[in-house]
């Protein structure tokens, strides 16, 4: 491509007169850098507001599953001993002692190995009982026949054993098997009579409840008895006695989500007042945004108005302050929980409250949603993956980006090409003046050799 020389002839800076002309001519496409720069912006703040409605959606939804409201509490009077209590576990106590805890079964070979290379020496197949002598099967020693082949064809076996070569001094080896599972029943021998002794007696964990005439035994081939209350499971670790497990409604359990929800209701107005202070300068890119003011007073709205006939949400710690945020008294939703658990859940969660304007009892018209109900109607129609506000108005600024993208691109060419014609030009110039200057000189020149007349 021809190139401008610079102004050699002229003595103009055509360089510097192309890159200003150029300049001048980009004020449309910085415009429109500008305006992209905004629609980016706009469209990552709406995202990152409805990332903070997309957790109120979560935690909404969390408070609306019945799970929620009947959480339980195990404790156990033993740190030797744990429980745990699935939701809605009925409350009740139970006293046991430990007898003993659960063993696997163990049995070690009566003959010493100088090496685990040595021959395994005893007989193969090995066989292998069951704990009543019922023959289960065999096990056929395969490889070169040493001790090392005798536990990887033990450990390769379906029996669920578990095998090893243990050094118990210089120079010496047994062969220790050992059941995968613990207690009575996974008690096993092996090889010929004597071949192998008990290490450890595969037992059963046993638990003794009462003291009385009618005390009873229960048993697991665990430490895990589950279900030895309804709901709940409880480990055992060392023989105690007078152990006591109690299982208790958890109100504070359903405090903690119920808070969890508060707080994400509250991180999601914090984002949109971050983004729409109309004093907080470039950081809020949304100011004067009607959708989210719409969202924000809807949120407020959720937390404030009576529930039916139920009444406000404050009865249960759920209030506004007066700088617009909500705020949960966690030991009042506590007292009321455990005063009405029926109120407290339709406050906080909704329910039925009786025939609806049919008057006929357990149509749709009859349950009225309380506030976690309501936050989450608000949180889906702002975050839904699809149709949600926030959403689309996201998707409608990367849109407008796009388009703006490709008319910057556009100006890009447009530009490449005016700088091309703006140098052929001034090259131009430069040339004509060049040769308007050769012919000059030679002018001159001829002038200057004519014959002075005197």
């Amino acid at each position: 491509m021809t190139m401008s020389i610079g102004g050699l002839i002229s003595g103009l800076d055509t360089n510097t007169l192309i890159t200003q002309l150029l300049q001048a001519e980009a004020v449309p496409q910085a415009a429109l850098k500008t305006r992209l720069s905004i629609a980016t912006a706009t469209a990552a703040a709406y995202r990152s507001v409805n990332t903070r409605f997309d957790a109120l959606r979560a935690a909404a939804e969390t408070m609306l599953k019945p799970e929620t409201w009947t959480a339980v509490k195990a404790t156990s009077s033993a740190t030797s001993v744990a429980a745990t209590a699935t939701a809605g576990a009925p409350a009740g106590s139970l006293t046991f002692d430990v007898k003993n805890t659960a063993a696997a079964h163990s049995v070690v070979s009566g003959i010493n190995w100088t090496a685990t290379t040595d021959p395994y020496g005893m007989t193969s197949p090995i066989e292998v009982r069951a704990a009543d002598g019922t023959v289960k099967g065999t096990i056929t020693v395969g490889g070169d026949g040493t001790l090392a082949d005798a536990v990887k064809a033990i450990n390769d076996s379906e029996f669920g054993l578990s095998a090893t070569a243990v050094k118990v001094a210089d120079g010496q080896y047994r062969l220790q098997v050992t059941s995968k599972t613990s207690g009575a029943a996974a008690s096993f021998d092996l090889g010929d009579a004597s071949t192998f002794a008990v290490a450890t007696q595969g037992v059963d964990a046993k638990l003794t409840v009462g003291s009385g005439t009618g005390a009873y035994d229960v048993t697991s081939s665990t430490n895990t008895f589950a279900d030895l209350m309804s709901g709940v499971t409880i480990t055992v670790s060392k023989p105690e006695t007078g152990v006591t497990v109690e299982v208790d409604a958890d109100p504070a359990a359903v405090a903690t989500k119920m808070q969890a929800m508060v707080d994400a209701a509250n991180y999601a107005l914090s984002g949109i007042r971050a983004n729409t202070d109309p004093d907080g300068g470039a950081a809020s890119t949304l100011k004067g945004d009607s959708a989210l003011r719409t969202l924000a007073g809807r949120v407020l709205d959720a937390v404030s108005f009576a529930v039916g006939d139920d009444g406000s949400p404050a009865t249960i710690g759920i209030q506004l302050n007066k700088d617009g945020t909500i705020a949960f008294d966690a030991a009042k939703f506590s007292a009321a929980l455990a005063d009405d658990p029926a109120l407290a859940q339709r406050l906080g969660a909704g329910g039925s409250a009786g025939p609806g304007p049919d008057g006929v009892s357990g149509n749709t018209d009859d349950v009225v949603p309380g506030v976690a109900q309501r936050l989450l109607d608000v949180a889906k129609v702002a975050s839904d993956t699809t149709i949600g506000t926030l959403t689309l108005l996201a998707q409608g600024r990367d849109d407008l980006a796009g388009d703006i993208q490709d008319k910057i691109e556009a100006w890009d060419v447009r530009l490449v090409a005016r700088k091309a014609a703006l140098t052929r030009q001034f090259t131009a110039m430069e040339t004509a003046l060049g040769s308007l200057q050769n012919q000059s000189s030679w002018l001159a020149g001829q002038i200057n050799s004519l014959p002075s007349w005197s």
